[in-house]
Formats: C-alpha cells, sequence, structure tokens
C-alpha cells in the first residue's frame, strides 16, 4: 500500500458514517446474537478456531451481518474477498474465483468469499458459484435481509449453513450507543458529548431492532446540537425525537415480515383477539402495506371465519372496502378498523367453505350424468318435449315454503356440503332446517 492509498484508506474511515466506524473487529467485542456467537456456540467455536464452513446469514437490516463476516476477515488465516450483489455481476464472481485458485495453488491458503445481499443474484450468478463451494476453492459468507429457503438456490443453501440473526433487543442496542457517545477513535468520543437516559432509552426502542437506525440518530444528533455553555453537547429527550421521527419497521411488500404480518392478521381475526388484529392493521398501515390489499383479506375472512354465524360481518367488511375506495387514507384506516374489529368480535363458523371445498373437490373427482331431469329448464325450444322439468315441485305451495325433492346429481344423493354450526345466526338456520325437515 503506497501513501496515496493509505491516506485514502484513512479519509474514508473518518469520513464514513458512524455506524460503520463502530463496527466491532472482534467477538468480544460483538452486541448481540448470543443464540448464534455465545461462547461455545457452534459459530463462536468455527471462527476462533478459524475452520469456518460456507454459511448464510439471514436477518432484518442493522443486526449485525456484515459486521459478523467483517470480524471473520479479521480473524482467519484465509484471504478475503469481498463483493455486494446489488453491483456484481458474473465477471465479478469470475475474478474472484480465480484469485481464490492463484492463492490456494501459491500459497495453500483459502479465500472467504463474503456476498453481501446475496438474494440479488439471479440463478445463473448462483449457479456460478456452486462447484466453486463445493470444492472448497472458496468458503461462501453470504448475508440477506430475505428468507433464503425462497431466494437462494437449493444446491447452494444445502451446502451453507444458514444463521437466522434476529432483531437486536433495546438492551443491546442502549449498550451500543453509549459506547457511540463515549468510543474517542471510532465513535463521538472527542465532542464530549452527554446523552440522557431517556434519551438512550427512546432512540433504543424506535430503533425496532435496527442498530443502525439508532446510530444515524445519534450521529445527526451529535452533529447538529450546539455545545452548552460546560462545553458539552447535550442530547435530551426532545433531540432524539428530532433526530429519529418514526420508529423504523423491519417489513418490505414482498419480504417475509409482509407474509408474516399480514398472517397474524389474520389469525388474530379468526381467533377473536380484536386488539391484536386492530395492532397488525396499524402496523401495516404505518409501514405503507397497500390497504386494498388490507381490505380484501378482511372481506375474505368475514365469509371464510364467520360465514353465516354472522352474516352481516361480510356486509360491514365489503362496506369498509368501499368506503377506502370512496374516502381513501387516512381517514378510512377507521372503516378498516371497525370491520377488522368487528369480524374479529363476530361468532365463528367456516361451514361455509368446508362446503364449497368439499362440493369443489367433487365436482373434480366424481362425473355425474348431469342435472337431474325435473329441475331443467323447460322454457328454451324443444325442452318440454324432452321432458325437462317435468315432476318439479315449487316449494311455495307447501307449508314452510318447503317440499322434500331431490336437487344433486344421482350420484351425489346423500351428501351434505353445508352443514351449520351451532355459532351464532347458524344456530337459527340449524334449528330451522330441524323444524322444516322433521319428516325427513
Amino acid at each position: 500500500m503506497d501513501l496515496f492509498d493509505y491516506s485514502k484508506k484513512n479519509a474514508l474511515k473518518n469520513e464514513s458514517p458512524l455506524a460503520s466506524r463502530l463496527r466491532p473487529t472482534s467477538l468480544e467485542d460483538f452486541v448481540g446474537q448470543e443464540h448464534i456467537v455465545g461462547k461455545n456456540t457452534l459459530l463462536y467455536r468455527a471462527i476462533m478456531a478459524d475452520k469456518l464452513s460456507s454459511v448464510i446469514f439471514y436477518g432484518p437490516p442493522g443486526t449485525g451481518k456484515t459486521t459478523l463476516a467483517k470480524i471473520i476477515a479479521n480473524t482467519t488465516k484465509s484471504g478475503f474477498v469481498q463483493i455486494n450483489a446489488t453491483a456484481a455481476g458474473k465477471k465479478d464472481i469470475t475474478d474472484a474465483v480465480d484469485r481464490a485458485k492463484d492463492r490456494l495453488a501459491m500459497y495453500g491458503r483459502h479465500t472467504i468469499l463474503f456476498i453481501d445481499e446475496i438474494h440479488r443474484f439471479n440463478k445463473g450468478q448462483q449457479d456460478a458459484l456452486l462447484p466453486y463451494v463445493e470444492d472448497g476453492t472458496v468458503i461462501l459468507i453470504g448475508a440477506t435481509t430475505e428468507n433464503p429457503y425462497f431466494e437462494v438456490n437449493k444446491a447452494l443453501l444445502s451446502r451453507s449453513i444458514v444463521f437466522e440473526l434476529e432483531p437486536l433487543s433495546e438492551k443491546n442496542i442502549s449498550e451500543i450507543i453509549k459506547r457511540a457517545v463515549t468510543d474517542n477513535e471510532n465513535g463521538m468520543g472527542s465532542y464530549n458529548v452527554c446523552i440522557d437516559d431517556d434519551a438512550v432509552l427512546f432512540l433504543s426502542g424506535i430503533a425496532n431492532g435496527d442498530a443502525r437506525t439508532a446510530l444515524n440518530a445519534v450521529e445527526l444528533a451529535v452533529l447538529t446540537t450546539e455545545r452548552s455553555e460546560d462545553g458539552r453537547i447535550h442530547i435530551d429527550m426532545d433531540t432524539a425525537r428530532q433526530c429519529i421521527q418514526k420508529r423504523a419497521l423491519n417489513y418490505e411488500k414482498d419480504g417475509d415480515n409482509h407474509y408474516d404480518t399480514i398472517s397474524a392478521f389474520i389469525k388474530s381475526m379468526r381467533g377473536s383477539d380484536p386488539d391484536a388484529a386492530v395492532y397488525y392493521l396499524a402496523k401495516m398501515l404505518y409501514a405503507g402495506e397497500d390497504p386494498k390489499f388490507i381490505a380484501r383479506r378482511i372481506v375474505i375472512c368475514a365469509s371464510e371465519d364467520v360465514g353465516n354465524a354472522d352474516p352481516q360481518a361480510v356486509c360491514v367488511a365489503v362496506a369498509a372496502a368501499q368506503a377506502l375506495d370512496f374516502i381513501g387514507l387516512p381517514e378510512a384506516r377507521i372503516n378498516l378498523a371497525q370491520a377488522a374489529a368487528y369480524v374479529a368480535c363476530a361468532p365463528k363458523s367456516n361451514s361455509v367453505i368446508m362446503a364449497i371445498d368439499n362440493a369443489m373437490a367433487d365436482v373434480r373427482n366424481i362425473r355425474v350424468s348431469g342435472v337431474p331431469n325435473h329441475l331443467r329448464d323447460c322454457h328454451y325450444p324443444g325442452a318440454e318435449e324432452l321432458g325437462h322439468g317435468q315432476g318439479y315441485l315449487y316449494a311455495h305451495d307447501f307449508e314452510n315454503h318447503y317440499v322434500k325433492q331431490q336437487y344433486l346429481p344421482d350420484e351425489l344423493v346423500g351428501k351434505k356440503y353445508y352443514v351449520p354450526s351451532d355459532n351464532g345466526y347458524e344456530r337459527k338456520i340449524k334449528e330451522w332446517f330441524a323444524k322444516i325437515k322433521k319428516e325427513e
């Protein structure tokens, strides 16, 4: 490294964001993720012994995936190459593999290839890696915020160990914030900063498990706050609030959290928990989820999980969906909340979905001769001559407007698709059926 490169490296270090400067360089300084890097865990032992095999770090932003890769780079005797899948192409992979082959041939040293955001690589790019991971030319470390079981090729995945990183706890982030304002070398210690405990707690909570979000707020607070008369920079609650206006949420509309949250929303309505249903609704709206998508799920749940136990549920749900189109957000959040709460509080029955699913299965699997002759239309030309409609009994001519006759095709006579439950209005349906069909 010449003098120019050395100066450039130092300048980049000094000008880089606080979150980057403060990255720990050893496992002893790493905060959080004790379940995978605590002492005597598999990953801890592998890193300390420099015996790492291919791994994939999976977790939300700001939880330490890249930091762990950097720690491995500092502790391994192997070569270390880093590429970012958002900017790299097949040529970058080829170049990295060629250097790895040369290093192995000339010095007998393996190469660790760290690919950040590996889910951004397409199938072809991932396939290009496979032979070299398999024969040990490179040891792969992949980092991803997306579920690797969906986004990474199965062949590559089968040759790697997946470690899932969890959102950092508020205690973890508080520790990182305090380190940031006292570290003279890499943090903001030289600025002579004093941060109130309630400001630390506020930033730790609102960061939502993302250390980078908290550190960005701390850096902004320090750089934009004037010194007090005592010569110190005081970060209080008001300053902290100004530097992070909105809670960070790990929520991508095509990511795992999207599916997990909508799943929890539906299950909360089905499980008759209006509080949880309204909470997950608020989370989705806060994160910018498509409100029409939410409205559709409420309408579906109203029929799938409530059905005729409360026939008004689908009416309320559809009305909320129409209100969303009519008035839009933010006001329509009230309509959506009303519908979600109504569906959650309504008596539950899945009789309707069981009926239609069982009927559709029979449509697919059972061949029938056709509609019974007496139910066929007798008004089109030639129908009467064919005997269509003959023998049909008009229900309104009989007591209770009901008469027993065959409606199902011959092959399905006796089948029961819709079986009302004992919940809500379906109990009345069941009682009514019992009354009018007492002679059957």
